[in-house]
């Protein structure tokens, strides 16, 4: 076959995956829909050697770094893949059909807000939800965490590193028993229990609306959204799959290996907690099985 690898997805963990496999000496194309996770954010942070940088731009050099080495770049995302004797074939959204003799899966995850109004246009700006991402950049201000599941409560413990001045929005975390109230308290942390109705700016001021006529004043707030991997394209093909508190996701090991001999997955649509530079890891990671796969298989082949 005339392509080695397809990756489906050029983010941080697509591209990290193809620039290896294209310095490998590997034939590569990457399908990617342009609309990585971090599209919302001005700057990206954590990223040693990239600290502060635009995520667009970054990713623009990634796409000429990759070039440089033989691979394709082509525009679309995957609508469905089916599996052959010899590899995998892809069809993207516009017909085109791709094929290859394996496939890296990194097309990444999406942020599903809750649907309160004034929160989803302000997302990435003063709308926040990794304090690892963005907690500097607002630290020491007026925060807020909107609950979403009791799994917030781990995110307001978080964020309390970032500042002392922190309203928790608990009404969507259920029940909070008693130690874990008076922890929060401890911490100076403000619990409000009605549900919040709306989100608003005023002279870049932020005013968290609840249902019981308050508003409260805020710099930033975070919210942890439902995440939702892009990961449909796959559902034909009965891939094992794992239940978290996060979601479901594919069952990949520590290669990013998934159930299908000829099929890996890398980044955040394997596993939702990586950043840019942990999806860049992964990325590599995933590069050395894949080609290793195909080197022992060139070697079968040629036994045979």
């Amino acid at each position: 076959m005339e392509i080695d690898v397809v990756i489906v997805g050029g983010g941080a963990a697509g591209l990290s995956a193809a620039l290896s496999l294209g310095r490998a000496r590997r034939r590569v194309v990457v399908l990617d829909n342009g609309q990585p996770r971090n599209r919302f954010a001005a700057h990206m942070h954590g990223v040693l050697g990239q600290e502060g940088a635009d995520p667009r731009e970054f990713l623009a050099r990634g796409r000429d770094e990759v070039a440089g080495y033989g691979v394709e770049v082509v525009g679309g995302a995957a609508s469905q893949v089916e599996t052959t004797d010899a590899g995998v074939r892809v069809t993207a959204d516009d017909g085109r059909v791709i094929e290859g003799r394996m496939l890296v899966v990194a097309s990444g995850m999406d942020d599903v807000l809750p649907d309160i109004p004034g929160l989803a246009e302000r997302w990435g700006t003063t709308v926040l939800h990794c304090p690892y991402c963005h907690g500097w950049e607002v630290g020491g201000q007026r925060l807020g965490v909107i609950a979403t599941s009791p799994m917030s409560l781990h995110q307001v413990r978080l964020l309390r590193q970032w500042s002392d001045d922190l309203v928790f929005f608990a009404a969507a975390a259920g029940e909070i028993d008693a130690d874990a109230r008076v922890a929060l308290e401890a911490r100076g942390i403000a619990i409000i229990t009605a549900p919040v109705t709306g989100v608003t700016s005023r002279d870049g001021v932020l005013a968290v609306a609840t249902d019981d006529g308050g508003s409260t004043p805020l710099d930033a707030v975070f919210v942890a959204g439902a995440l939702r991997p892009r990961d449909g394209f796959l559902s034909g093909l009965g891939l094992e799959r794992t239940e978290s508190p996060f979601g479901s996701f594919l069952t990949v090991d520590a290669a990013g290996r998934t159930s299908h001999p000829r099929i890996w997955a890398a980044g955040n649509v394997a596993e939702p907690m990586l950043n840019v530079a942990m999806s860049v890891s992964a990325g590599a990671v995933v590069a050395a099985t894949v080609n290793m796969a195909l080197v022992d298989e060139d070697f079968e082949a040629a036994l045979a």
